[in-house]
């Protein structure tokens, strides 16, 4: 296993915010967050090859990661820097270091920060006051 880094984001400004306390709110956030990247619904069953669907896909990841292994609530963050976009994951379990275990195989679960890795720019993780911070960086399509 190794640790996430530990690092800040680049600064952003705030385009949309969802507060979650449970998991059955996931699908609420998968759809309203595809509709701010994009202005349309998400559409059912999309293929995960365009940048809003990935985003979405990892802000799931994250948001269940918080769910899980934080304390409630769950604040999904979706920011705008320059020509990226940032997704911040904010639990309130600072003592719960980010950990991606790379050896873990499909269908064993935990593969939230690796698909997170292989999706984004760059990510990493930051403590503010009383909160752990996950954030990943997604480009801007041209058409968004």
């Amino acid at each position: 296993m190794t640790y996430l880094a530990a690092q800040t984001p680049p600064a952003m400004t705030e385009v949309c915010r969802w507060v979650l306390d449970s998991s059955a709110q996931l699908k609420v956030l998968r759809a309203s967050l595809h509709e701010a990247l994009t202005g349309k619904v998400l559409p059912e069953g999309a293929v995960l090859d365009e940048i809003p669907e990935k985003v979405v896909l990892v802000a799931t990841e994250l948001a269940t990661n918080a769910l899980r292994h934080g304390l409630p609530p769950t604040i999904v963050r979706l920011g705008r820097a320059g020509d990226t976009f940032v997704l911040d994951v904010v639990d309130h379990a600072p003592e719960a270091v980010p950990q991606v275990d790379e050896d873990r195989g499909l269908g064993r679960g935990g593969l939230g920060l690796q698909l997170a890795r292989r999706f984004s720019l760059d990510m990493g993780w930051y403590l503010e006051d009383d909160t752990k911070h996950v954030w990943a960086e997604f480009p801007v399509r041209a058409d968004l």
